[in-house]
């Protein structure tokens, strides 16, 4: 069974502040990836401490986790903006 390095997806938001300058820069920020109780899977943006208890699995954004094959199968699956490149094998 292979294990793969999983990176949670990103977004590109901008501006990235107030000055008219920011106007043309934007930062990739990450998503949070939660297991429903229903097996299903999404992402969460804003997500608050207290929240995240709520569910069986989460992979936090910015973090980077060792997923099996299985696994990884079941994120892409879900169809929520995870592809292969967010694998790497270990």
């Amino acid at each position: 069974m292979t294990e793969w390095n999983f990176d949670t997806p990103t977004v590109l938001e901008g501006p990235i502040g107030d000055h008219r300058l920011f106007q043309f820069y934007r930062l990739n920020r990450a998503l949070s990836v939660v297991m429903l109780y229903d097996g299903s899977y999404t992402t969460v943006r804003y997500e608050q401490d207290s929240e995240l208890q709520n569910y069986p699995i989460v992979y936090r954004g910015g973090y980077h986790y060792t997923v099996d094959d299985a696994t990884k199968a079941a994120l892409i699956n879900a169809d929520i903006g995870i592809t292969e490149e967010n694998f790497t094998a270990v």
